[in-house]
């Protein structure tokens, strides 16, 4: 049986899943097999039939009504030439399933302030971000889709807990790991934080510089906030930001973009906290404050990802003062 969390970002995990494991080779045969005994013969094409009936059904199921209102899990059968499929699932909001929480156990790395982290560490960036960047520039920056496909996720809570309990194999897991699992356990680690990277007291400025209508307003609003950043989160800022614009140079082969790295990345980085959030809904609910705010935060991202480079020491030496009251 397979235990399956409907959201919005592991249908195509899922069913590559199943894919992987519903295709059997019908020559593969003999020297394993006992004399006489018949060899299941599958058609080729029978994962990605299977694959497609299976997204299918969790489609159908994630848009119903009665599903969406109900927290109970559903049980479910599929079965296509001699393989049966059985799966529980339910359907999580958005809000819920993007919603941060912080760790009970301050010892780990998810769900830890990142002054934490890297005062523990004695570092400047956390120890997981440099080493998930530097797998994915060693054998993933040319991987299709890289940072939009998701993981498989038993792979990603593997890697999830190596880093929590600081396992002396870790590099040796992350070296045989698929790279689309260590780049979702880099996104979940950024989706985890108690508060977003750019920090839950500066969203608002954040709304309202990338939204200023004068270039030279918003650039000298939008290089202010970075500099009012905590130093671990904009030096963590900015090598993420050097990272992604090397992925985006190799677009031709990845297929990722600017807007296409902004639009993973961009509500990861900003999405505020339960409780910033909350401030906001005597007014609209949160799945309101999330259409209304997720393009604002894809825009932030994506400013800076289109902006020349920028360094930890010149926006300390710059520290001319700018109000967003322009």
């Amino acid at each position: 049986m397979t235990e399956i969390l409907v959201s919005d970002v592991n249908l195509n995990s899922v069913c590559e899943r199943l894919e992987q494991h519903c295709c059997v080779d019908p020559h593969q045969h003999s020297q394993s097999s006992p004399p006489h005994t018949p060899v299941l013969k599958r058609h080729t094409n029978t994962g990605a039939k299977l694959w497609g009936r299976v997204r299918s059904k969790l489609l159908r199921q994630k848009l119903d009504p009665q599903t969406v209102q109900s927290k109970n899990w559903h049980m479910d059968v599929i079965e296509m030439n001699g393989i049966k499929v059985e799966f529980s699932m339910k359907f999580t909001s958005r809000d819920l399933s993007l919603k941060r929480t912080p760790s009970k156990k301050q010892s780990g790395v998810f769900g830890v302030k990142i002054n934490v982290v890297t005062k523990r560490e004695r570092s400047k960036v956390p120890y997981i971000v440099r080493q998930c960047i530097e797998e994915v520039e060693k054998r993933g920056i040319d991987e299709v889709g890289i940072y939009r496909i998701s993981g498989v996720a038993t792979d990603i809570q593997a890697l999830k807990s190596a880093f929590d309990t600081n396992t002396k194999d870790i590099l040796v897991m992350l070296s045989d790991m698929d790279i689309n699992a260590i780049a979702g356990t880099l996104k979940l680690y950024f989706r985890e934080l108690p508060e977003p990277l750019l920090t839950d007291r500066l969203y608002p400025a954040f709304m309202e510089g990338i939204a200023l209508s004068d270039p030279a307003a918003k650039e000298n609003c939008m290089m202010h906030l970075l500099r009012s950043l905590p130093d671990p989160n904009l030096m963590t800022f900015l090598t993420l930001l050097d990272h992604l614009k090397r992925v985006a140079e190799k677009e031709p082969i990845n297929k990722m973009s600017l807007h296409n790295l902004a639009t993973v990345f961009g509500p990861t980085l900003l999405r505020p906290s339960e409780s910033e959030s909350a401030k906001g809904q005597h007014i609209m609910s949160a799945s309101d404050i999330w259409s209304h705010d997720v393009m604002a935060q894809v825009q932030v991202l994506l400013y800076y990802l289109q902006h020349p480079p920028i360094t930890f020491a010149e926006l300390k030496r710059n520290t001319l003062y700018f109000s967003t009251d322009v």
